[in-house]
């Protein structure tokens, strides 16, 4: 055993593992505010589901050393009797344990189908969504796993090449996220929908983790730290760069703005494009493959427009057709002065062989993950049910989960001495104090200040008897525009605070003052009597 390749290969293990909460993170961000948990937990369960899936079944069907070209053997169920598996992209002296490899491979297999989550987000109910995941982690991944990435894969065979999943993994998923599109349909009230991204920082976090991640994803798909693994893991950085600045460049002549959604968007597409070419291009070759991928992703955004399907995150622009170009440019670039084990492509001598082989690939692959998904998605759909329906997609945290994915409001969210006031003496006997009457006015006021505490405590020194504060929007006429994706919302209401003071006639006029000193217009202060009981 080589110690060096096992302890490089367990590392890269758990960067894959970590990619998973991360696109948690990242989808959760981009949705609104009341499905962020419920996004979250789509991405999340896989680890628990395919986990137990790969270890029962899923990896003796793709990498059994018995069975055929399609599909493996059961000879190799619970991990029973595990030897040593066969690899076909690395050299024949690889030596790491055989569970170190189920344990990589394992990951590919969870984040495969939380990819497509992105594609349905807003519709799918929680108890369909993890029977198809279970369904697709033993009917089409372990089979596309093979067909690539075992020797007796008749797709190896057959010379097509994929190093760490533009097919495996981008493409099946991209597949099959149209396949379930089909079947669950749009979201209610699209392509009018214009709904805004409840955490972009949240966004970003998850962004940085899946790059991160992607270190292990395409570094360690060689099994060995050599200096195929230093090449693939430049290559991925380089290209994950040079998408993210192609992107916004389109985006900025586009739409004439260079977004934060963007960055992050490029950056994953050209990640996800060079994970097929990375052991087996030159640096040069992962340049123009990162440069070329963030230009054809960003425009393939628009394709939702044109053919009329709601991908809600563009995950059929980012992954699908990153993980499809990366697959058909490998047949261009494919150099084996990079890695001996790979063939030249179109531009380094080697012909329009290894492209063909791409393209039947590609085809293959995709053909058969959209036909077994749609088919694992209509039998759930119309037994035990894959779509939320329309009202309930507007709150799909408090349907599935009974919960909110923030206790914040503007109010709480500001800086606050807790019970200042009250340790302070401010508030404490006015409801018996003698010298005063009971309150006879109810002040209601819009205010714009951060300074909830500065406010509490002038209130009550004015006499304020009672407050109540409140999140309200107001309407100040003019129009400010927020982008998303290209697309835009506009908006003409403003964040403000509404405060709601009881009074006594002797302490009207100091209450009303410290109001406008807070920012309260004449206009916008309201005088009630309070009725007696």
């Amino acid at each position: 055993m080589n110690g060096a390749d096992t302890a490089w290969v367990l590392v890269c293990a758990g960067l894959v593992l970590f990619m998973t909460p991360g696109l948690a993170l990242f989808y959760g961000g981009m949705v609104p505010v009341r499905n962020v948990l419920t996004m979250m937990m789509q991405n999340i369960i896989p680890l628990g589901i395919i986990t137990v899936t790969w270890v029962l079944v899923g990896y003796t069907l793709a990498f059994s050393n018995r069975g055929n070209s399609l599909v493996g053997e059961f000879d190799a169920f619970a991990l029973i009797g595990v030897d040593t598996p066969q690899f076909h992209t690395v050299a024949a002296g690889v030596t790491i344990p055989a569970l170190a490899f189920v344990a990589y491979q394992m990951m590919f297999a969870i984040i495969t189908p939380a990819l497509l989550t992105g594609a349905t987000a807003g519709r799918l109910k929680f108890a369909g969504w993890t029977v198809f995941l279970a369904a697709w982690s033993i009917l089409v991944y372990p089979q596309v796993a093979r067909w690539l990435w075992h020797p007796k894969g008749w797709l190896a065979e057959l010379g097509a090449q994929d190093w760490a999943g533009g097919m495996v993994v981008h493409a099946s998923a991209g597949g099959a996220a149209i396949a379930v599109l089909l079947v669950v349909g749009r979201r209610h009230g699209w392509p009018n929908l214009k709904t805004s991204p409840n955490n972009l920082p949240l966004m970003l976090v998850g962004t940085g983790i899946l790059w991160f991640g992607w270190f292990g994803f395409n570094a360690g798909d060689g099994l060995q730290a050599n200096d195929i693994a230093a090449q693939a893991l430049i290559n991925t950085h380089i290209a994950g760069g040079a998408a993210m600045l192609t992107w916004l460049l389109v985006e900025r002549l586009s739409s004439g703005h260079s977004t934060l959604v963007g960055a992050a968007s490029g950056a994953i597409a050209g990640l996800a494009t060079i994970t097929p070419c990375a052991g087996f291009v030159s640096t040069g070759a992962a340049l123009l493959i990162g440069l070329i991928a963030g230009c054809v992703c960003c425009f393939a955004v628009r394709l939702k427009h044109v053919f009329k399907y709601d991908d809600a995150l563009d995950v059929i622009a980012v992954h699908f057709v990153g993980g499809v170009l990366g697959s058909l440019l490998l047949g261009f670039f494919a150099d084996s002065t990079v890695n001996a084990v790979g063939e030249d492509g179109l531009f380094t001598g080697g012909g329009g062989v290894l492209l063909w082989h791409q393209i039947v690939a590609v085809v293959c692959v995709v053909l058969f993950s959209f036909v077994l998904s749609w088919i694992i998605a209509v039998v759930i759909s119309r037994t035990m049910g894959l779509r939320e329906p329309g009202p309930e997609q507007e709150d799909l945290d408090h349907v599935q989960q009974g919960a909110s994915g923030y206790a914040l409001s503007g109010i709480i969210a500001h800086p606050t001495a807790s019970g200042r006031a009250a340790e302070d003496g401010l508030y404490s006997d006015r409801n018996t104090d003698n010298r005063v009457g009971p309150p006879q006015l109810l002040l209601s006021a819009v205010v714009n200040t951060s300074r909830v505490d500065g406010l509490r405590d002038a209130l009550l020194m004015a006499g304020a008897r009672s407050l109540e504060l409140a999140d309200t929007a107001v309407y100040t006429g003019t129009v400010r525009t927020e982008n998303f994706r290209g697309g835009k919302r506009k908006l003409d209401f403003d964040d403000r605070l509404r405060v709601f003071a009881s009074v006594d006639a002797d302490h009207e006029e100091a209450v009303t003052a410290v109001l406008k000193r807070f920012g309260a217009e004449p206009e916008s202060i309201y005088r009630l009597p309070v009725a007696s009981s």
